[in-house]
C-alpha cells in the first residue's frame, strides 16, 4: 500500500471498511487488517490512535458520560439509602451516618471513574480504570529549553532580610541567557483508602544559564530545585460551571543549592484544588511555609513576594495550549506583591512544540524572590501540561 496515503483518507476507509454492512462480508476480515496495516504508516500518534479505534470500531466515551454514569448510580444508592434508613431508629441512622462517612466508594464502578477521560484524569490518573499502577514516570510541570531568555531587569546584587545573604559585590550577569525546566512524577502508593487516595513523588528542576556570557566562562545562575510528595483524591462535585476533579496536599522543599550569601530555600504544605470543563483546566494551590529558625533563614519575607498561593489556568486549542499563572501575597499595601506567567506551546514536528514564555513580577526564580521584573523566553518543549 502507497505510504503516502493522506491520513484523513486513512481514517475514512478505516471507519468505511469496518462498517456493519462489510462485517457480514466473508473478506471483511482481510480488509480490517490492511486497514490496521495503513494505520501503522502514520507518523502521529493522534491520527494513529484516530485510526486503529476506526478500523476496530471502537467509541471512546467521554468525561460526560462518565459522569452522567457516576450521578445515576450514586442516585440509586442514595435511593436504597433511604429506604434502608427509614427503617432504623434515630441512634441507628446516627450510627450508620457516621461509618459511611469514613467508609470508602461503594465499589460501584460508575461512581469510581466519574470523570474519566477528562483534563485532570489524564494527569493524575484519577478514575479507577485510568490508574496505570506504582513507579510509572509521568509528566508533571512542563519540560522545555528556552535558548532565547531575556529580561528587562538584571539582579547583580541579590538581597535578603538576613544580612547574611546580601551580596555586597555585584554580579557580572547578562540580561540575555538560556532557561530549561526538568519536571517528573511517579505513583509511590495507589488506592490507599479503597478505590481513592493515591501518594505521589514529584521532582523540578529549572536552570538559568549565562551562556552567552564567555567573560564569566558562560556559568549557571540559578538553578532550584524542588522535591515533592503528594497525597492526591479523587472527587466528583460542580462548582461555577466547573467539575471538582481532585483534591491534594503536598509537602515541598525548593532550593537552590547555594552558599551563602546567594543560598535560598523554604518548605511548604500546598493545598490543591482542582478543576476542568472540556478543554479547560483550573489549579488553585494556597500553600503554608512551614518555620525556620529566624537566624538561618536565607528569606524570611519570601511569602510577601513570591505568594501564599497560586492557580494556573490552561486551555488547549487543538494542538495548542495556552496557561496562565497568577501568584499573590494576599496583603494589602506594602507587602502586596505578585507575579503572572503566560505560556504559550504551539505544535512543530509530533511530540516536538514551540514553545513562548512571559513573566512579570517577583520571584521568577528563588535568587530573584524579591526582585521584580519582565522576562521574555522562546524556545521547545516536549511535555506541557497536557
Amino acid at each position: 500500500m502507497n505510504r503516502s496515503i493522506p491520513s484523513a483518507l486513512v481514517v475514512a476507509t478505516a471507519t468505511a471498511l469496518s462498517s456493519p454492512v462489510l462485517a457480514q462480508d466473508a473478506a471483511a476480515p482481510e480488509f480490517r487488517a490492511a486497514t490496521i496495516e495503513a494505520c501503522k504508516s502514520l507518523k502521529s500518534d493522534a491520527e494513529r490512535l484516530a485510526c486503529y479505534d476506526a478500523a476496530a470500531e471502537r467509541v471512546v466515551p467521554g468525561p460526560a458520560m462518565a459522569d452522567a454514569a457516576a450521578a445515576n448510580a450514586k442516585q440509586q444508592q442514595e435511593s436504597i439509602k433511604e429506604i434502608e434508613n427509614a427503617n432504623l431508629e434515630p441512634q441507628d441512622r446516627a450510627t450508620k451516618a457516621v461509618n459511611d462517612f469514613f467508609t470508602s466508594e461503594s465499589g460501584d464502578d460508575a461512581i469510581a471513574n466519574a470523570g474519566k477521560g477528562s483534563m485532570l484524569d489524564s494527569r493524575w490518573e484519577l478514575a479507577k480504570d485510568s490508574k496505570l499502577g506504582l513507579f510509572n514516570l509521568r509528566a508533571y510541570k512542563p519540560v522545555y529549553l528556552l535558548p532565547v531568555f531575556w529580561t528587562s531587569s538584571v539582579n547583580a546584587a541579590p538581597t535578603s532580610p538576613n544580612p547574611n545573604n546580601t551580596v555586597m559585590t555585584p554580579l557580572n550577569i547578562d540580561a540575555l541567557e538560556a532557561k530549561f525546566q526538568l519536571s517528573f512524577k511517579t505513583k509511590l502508593l495507589e488506592n490507599v483508602f479503597g478505590d481513592n487516595g493515591d501518594v505521589w513523588m514529584a521532582y523540578t528542576q529549572s536552570s538559568r544559564w549565562q551562556v552567552y556570557n564567555k567573560e564569566e566562562s558562560s556559568p549557571f545562575r540559578e538553578t532550584n530545585y524542588e522535591p515533592e510528595v503528594m497525597m492526591v483524591f479523587r472527587t466528583n462535585y460542580e462548582l461555577f460551571g466547573w467539575t471538582g476533579r481532585m483534591a491534594g496536599v503536598s509537602l515541598a522543599h525548593q532550593s537552590n543549592g547555594r552558599n551563602d550569601p546567594l543560598s535560598r530555600s523554604w518548605n511548604r504544605v500546598i493545598f490543591n484544588a482542582g478543576f476542568d470543563r472540556e478543554d479547560w483546566a483550573l489549579n488553585i494551590r494556597p500553600w503554608y511555609r512551614l518555620e525556620e529558625d529566624p537566624s538561618d533563614d536565607n528569606n524570611a519575607d519570601i511569602e510577601d513576594y513570591v505568594g501564599r498561593g497560586d492557580a494556573t489556568l490552561v486551555h488547549t486549542i487543538g494542538n495548542h495550549e495556552l496557561s496562565l499563572t497568577g501568584r499573590h501575597s494576599l496583603r494589602t499595601g506594602d507587602r502586596s506583591h505578585g507575579s503572572l506567567q503566560f505560556d504559550w506551546a504551539f505544535p512543530i514536528y509530533n511530540n516536538l512544540r514551540g514553545h513562548l514564555q512571559v513573566f512579570d513580577g517577583y520571584g521568577e526564580s528563588m535568587i530573584d524572590y524579591n526582585h521584580k521584573a519582565t522576562y521574555v523566553g522562546l524556545g521547545v518543549s516536549l511535555l506541557e501540561w497536557y
